[in-house]
């Protein structure tokens, strides 16, 4: 059986200086990706949202959809992302992550067979030092709004089969909004990868996270949109597993090179039951409010900006 690829729709792709960007069905998408920000420019972000940064912070990032029609925007930017960074105690919900030591570590600071208890878990900063977000984006404008989809109706669901079909990328652009080390505990950090088919456009956002020895942390905020329709669909979704839990999957268990590997990683959360990775009970343990699966539609017309 032969399968015939989609007719290649008129569109214009710009590339010039760090912004790249394709215009396509009415769609502007805009990836802006640059060096690490300066020191003035780190400065001035940092007095804005109170905030440690983090130690590679990408200020001037974002990902801009524009729809002509309706003069509605949506966007992914560094500025967004932090602002949902808890920079206060951390309460209930918050998923606050406390730094594991080896025993190995904790025999260099006790006698043996010593009496004198010693804390597995030591808590590192008042504020969220990870830098976990669930930022899934900004609108220009509070109307229209996202609707929870009818999950009956699989017109309001990603089409996966759609997206694992291989239809020519006309577009594909990645940017990362920031990254950090944890201070050498693990790693931090959100990227946002775009691509435009000749029918569609898929954005995926994440944010990941691993704390070395402690767990595996991942959300997510897919966006799809089909050119035929109006609809454009977002769906939301956060992991959490214990550190052993994924390195149990490794191909090489004297290979760790894996776990570096974010979309590796990612793949390991979907194998995984969602008992384990979605819910407050995970092997996490830290009854993050993340741990959630979440799809919600939007419908774009021409008078978006007046209703």
């Amino acid at each position: 059986m032969t399968t015939t690829s989609p007719e290649i729709p008129s569109h214009h792709v710009d590339e010039t200086g760090v912004n790249k960007s394709i215009t396509i069905h009415g769609w502007k998408i805009t990836t802006t990706s640059t060096s690490i920000s300066n020191a003035s420019e780190l400065d001035s972000l940092q007095r804005e949202l109170d905030l440690t940064l983090p130690e590679m912070t990408f200020g001037h990032n974002s990902v801009v959809l524009s729809h002509e029609a309706s003069g509605w925007t949506y966007t992914f930017d560094t500025k967004g992302a932090l602002k949902q960074v808890c920079n206060k105690e951390l309460g209930p919900g918050d998923g606050g992550v406390k730094v594991g030591h080896a025993e190995a570590w904790a025999s260099t600071r006790t006698v043996p067979n010593s009496l004198t208890p010693v804390s597995e878990m030591t808590v590192a900063k008042p504020y969220d030092w990870t830098y976990t977000t669930m930022y899934a984006g900004h609108a220009s404008t509070s109307t229209p709004q996202w609707l929870p989809a009818d999950p009956e109706d699989s017109s309001q669901s990603i089409p996966m089969a759609t997206l694992t079909k291989p239809d020519p990328i006309l577009y594909y652009a990645a940017t990362q909004l920031f990254e950090d080390e944890l201070h050498d505990n693990g790693a931090s950090m959100y990227i946002i990868r775009v691509r435009v088919m000749p029918t569609c456009f898929f954005l995926l956002g994440r944010f990941s996270l691993r704390v070395d020895h402690v767990l595996f942390r991942q959300h997510d905020t897919r966006l799809f949109h089909d050119f035929s329709s109006n609809m454009l669909i977002r769906e939301t979704a956060g992991w959490e597993a214990p550190y052993e839990t994924i390195r149990a999957r490794l191909p090489n268990p004297d290979d760790r090179t894996r776990l570096t590997d974010t979309q590796w990683v990612a793949s390991i959360f979907n194998e995984l039951p969602t008992r384990i990775t979605q819910n407050k009970r995970s092997g996490g343990g830290t009854g993050w409010r993340g741990l959630t699966r979440r799809v919600e539609t939007i419908l774009l017309g021409r008078d978006t900006q007046e209703m």
